[in-house]
């Protein structure tokens, strides 16, 4: 999750080579405003600390052991949590199968620190647009909700869970449930994977 102080891009790596992992933190770690909070061998490891932590970027290796990396961004998926996936693989022919899966990127490995800092600018500028479009007036135009219901909605865009919308917005988890619940109501969905699904079609 996007640090409200800091603005750091937090960031999740899975590969099974450990080798392979510390060469990528290294990498990203040359990068301002990005931190690793975890990086995993285990495919399935890796998808409890995506739930867990609910990162902006998930960097996520294709050939692994028991999962893909596809297996991996389903399941995350299936969860109603929804990061970024920046595939990273030593094998090109998954790129067309990379970009169907709806990854944001694609990187070869040996990962190139140029090319690895030019998915971030993407990514960066890809919230920037985001916030900066018509969403909240079409939410009010058609939907009828309030300010408040407009910013649950936008933390909800981000990954974020009712405890850490309540921490950001300083409010108690029931009242944001509560506000999640008018939401659905207005907008006719029956779950938040449908609302964002809606609003990602406004």
């Amino acid at each position: 999750m996007i640090n409200a102080e800091t603005n750091n891009i937090n960031c999740i790596i899975i590969d099974d080579e450990q080798e392979a992992c510390d060469r990528f933190e290294s990498l990203l770690s040359k990068i301002p405003g990005v931190e690793v909070t975890a990086k995993e061998n285990n495919p399935e490891k890796g998808i409890k600390e995506v739930i867990k932590l609910f990162p902006d970027i998930v960097f996520l290796d294709v050939e692994m052991p028991g999962k893909s990396g596809f297996d991996v961004v389903s399941e995350i998926r299936e969860m109603k949590v929804f990061p970024t996936f920046i595939f990273v693989t030593g094998y090109n022919q998954y790129a067309i199968k990379a970009i169907r899966n709806a990854a944001f990127d694609f990187l070869l490995k040996p990962v190139d620190i140029d090319e690895l800092k030019e998915a971030i600018n993407r990514f960066n500028n890809l919230q920037g647009e985001k916030q900066k479009n018509l969403l909240p007036e079409k939410l009010k135009s058609e939907y009828s909700l309030s300010d408040r219901e407009i910013e649950i909605v936008e933390l909800l865009l981000k990954g974020k869970s009712s405890l850490q919308i309540s921490e950001i917005l300083s409010i108690s988890r029931h009242t944001v449930d509560t506000h999640r619940r008018n939401i659905l109501e207005r907008t006719g969905t029956k779950s938040t994977g449908e609302l964002i699904a809606l609003i990602n079609k406004l």
